[in-house]
């Protein structure tokens, strides 16, 4: 209701005469005449008479207990400010960090403080005077907090612009202070719909905050006038700011900007939660996506491009896994570059249940192998392209432990034997101890992530020019599709496996793509041609004398066969090949490995990769 500061000896001694020493017995007729004596010797420069008549502020008043008549008095007496001029901070915070720091700060610089129940409350307990926000509105709060701060006596301090005469004249008119700083946090709603055990509907509306984005839009809007604080990590920059009596208005502006993204990343957070609540469609009419920044990075894909790079702050996010939250133990910044090789590798490996290794050059696998030694499965990784492993990016989705990094450290390029392997990344779920400190002594720029399995389900986003592109992430693993047999010949159970093997491989490379396997391990890949019979030419040249009974797998339909790609696949001596099916040729692909006796398996699925 006041402001804190010293209550003039007079007032004192007068209430002290008049109602303690007299014994005079405050009931709730004789009370609101003492309010109005004490209003008029201690009234404050931000609050004047007009604000405190009888009808306003004693209904709040006189629902206390009788007993607590002198308690009131006494706080009022105690909370007269120190004259006009008198600076007002208000402050609300759900995220009570650093907070005695502020508050101390404050008070250092001349200011008033104003605040909130449970705020007020960790202010007092450190020591900090503070002013409760019902001694300004001179009414409780209400409707289980879900009413504190939605009142004139608190918007009208915040919103009224100094240069406008009218809207000073307003404040005198209704005895309403102005604020000059405003800190403001939310309610923990994002944690808590995300947390691990869930949360029930009617506890997730409860958690959405009202008043508090209310104060901090009010605040950011009024800049010019207002400071508004969201951050604790801000707080030092405030009072500093403060301490220079500055009026830079580059740095108010900032406060606002932050201020308003703020609150709508934690409304996009609200709206993305109920909209789930209410339909459950993964594609609402309107999106709005997150985003924290957590790096700026060196240059973008090229260096005359400046790039940073964003954690996606969605709660279809929390606990997603990927890349964006990986760990880094060591080794150079990451690029622009190295961020989308690390996701491509990443996204491959976790597809794989046995031990794997996965190499990814310019996002495409040149190199996978499964064997329940992994370190084999590293070296025969290497070997399907040591040329293209050479400075690409090594995954693991098993634990890299001392032998593992041994390896990784000291293994020769197959090339020539002589060459140590490069890397630009290494990435696994896991290191041992000593495996790390193995891996670090590999090279100062090695960069070493840590990282947790991407969870399936999620939405994926593309940017085109204008707008962007949205689906489903493509899950679909050899163990949900059926591979229907066509032709006559019924491939072995070890050709099915590698059939298998190769379609999941297939689905991480460029299109056109093309994959050869056998025996769990990638003998030669295809990617990103105009043409499906080049992408086949690339990954038969790169397989060799190996292709003799190997599995083919397409991403897409062969439009044709006869002396086209399915004719040379079945003449280098494939053995089984795995595609969608579905062109209006299909027939000449059935006939055509008739012919040659080779394994034709449809799977009614694609796999592009643009």
């Amino acid at each position: 209701m006041l402001g804190t500061g010293a209550a003039t000896t007079s007032s004192k001694a007068a209430l002290s005469t008049s109602a303690v020493t007299k014994g005079v017995h405050l009931t709730h007729t004789h009370f609101p005449t003492i309010l109005r004596s004490l209003v008029d010797s201690v009234r404050p420069s931000f609050l004047l008479q007009s604000s405190l008549t009888p009808s306003f502020c004693s209904k709040f008043y006189t629902t206390k207990a009788m007993a607590e008549a002198e308690t009131i008095s006494t706080s009022m007496l105690n909370s007269k400010t120190s004259g006009s001029g008198s600076k007002q901070a208000l402050i609300s915070l759900s995220d009570k960090k650093d907070l005695a720091f502020l508050g101390n700060g404050l008070l250092a610089l001349g200011y008033t403080i104003i605040s909130t129940g449970g705020t007020a409350s960790a202010l007092e307990n450190a020591g900090v005077s503070v002013t409760k926000v019902e001694q300004l509105t001179c009414f409780p709060e209400m409707l289980d907090g879900r009413v504190k701060t939605l009142h004139p006596n608190i918007h009208g301090g915040i919103l009224a612009r100094r240069d406008q005469e009218h809207h000073m004249e307003a404040l005198r008119e209704h005895g309403i202070g102005t604020f000059d700083v405003v800190v403001v946090n939310l309610y923990p709603f994002y944690d808590k719909v995300s947390s691990t055990g869930g949360i029930e509907f009617e506890d997730g509306i409860e958690n959405i905050d009202i008043g508090g984005p209310t104060m901090i839009r009010a605040a950011a809007k009024n800049h010019k006038d207002v400071l508004v604080v969201v951050d604790s990590q801000d707080y030092p920059a405030l009072l500093e700011f403060l301490g220079g009596n500055q009026d830079d208005q580059q740095f108010r502006r900032k406060l606002a900007w932050k201020a308003f993204q703020h609150v709508a990343s934690y409304d996009s957070a609200v709206a993305e939660w109920l909209w789930k609540q209410t339909v459950g469609d993964k594609f609402p009419p309107s999106l709005t996506v997150p985003l924290a920044i957590k790096s700026s990075l060196r240059y973008g894909e090229n260096p005359h491009q400046k790039a940073a790079f964003y954690v996606d702050k969605s709660l279809s996010e929390v606990s997603g896994g990927g890349i964006a939250t990986a760990i880094q133990h060591h080794g150079k910044d990451m690029s622009y570059n190295n961020y989308l090789d690390a996701d491509a590798a990443w996204n491959c490996v976790c597809e794989f249940n046995s031990p794997t290794c996965v190499i990814v050059k310019h996002t495409n696998p040149c190199g996978v192998a499964s064997r329940n030694d992994i370190i084999e499965a590293y070296r025969l990784a290497v070997k399907a392209d040591p040329v293209s492993a050479f400075g690409g990016i090594v995954a693991f989705n098993i634990e890299v432990d001392e032998d593992l990094a041994k390896e990784i450290r000291e293994f020769r390029s197959p090339t020539d034997g002589e060459t140590r392997m490069f890397y630009e990344i290494v990435i696994a779920p896991k290191y041992s101890k000593k495996g790390l400190e193995i891996l670090r002594g590999k090279s100062k720029t090695l960069r070493i992530l840590e990282a947790s399995k991407n969870e399936k389900g999620k939405l994926s986003l593309r940017q085109v020019g204008g707008g962007w592109l949205a689906q489903d992430s493509d899950d679909l693993t050899p163990a949900e599709i059926q591979f229907n047999l066509v032709s006559k010949k019924t491939p072995q159970e070890s050709e099915l496996s590698d059939a298998k093997f190769a379609w999941l491989c297939v689905k991480h490379v460029k299109s056109n793509a093309i994959v050869i396997a056998k025996d769990n391990c990638m003998l030669g890949m295809g990617s990103g041609q105009p043409n499906r019979r080049e992408s086949l030419r690339i990954a038969l040249r790169k397989a060799g004398d190996e292709v003799k009974g190997a599995a083919l797998a397409s991403d897409a339909f062969f439009p044709f066969a006869w002396k086209d790609a399915v004719e040379e696949a079945c003449q280098s001596g494939i053995g089984v090949i795995a595609e969608p099916g579905g062109s209006i040729r299909d027939g000449d692909a059935i006939d055509c490995c008739n012919k040659y006796g080779v394994s034709l398996l449809f799977t009614n699925v694609r796999h592009f990769r643009h």
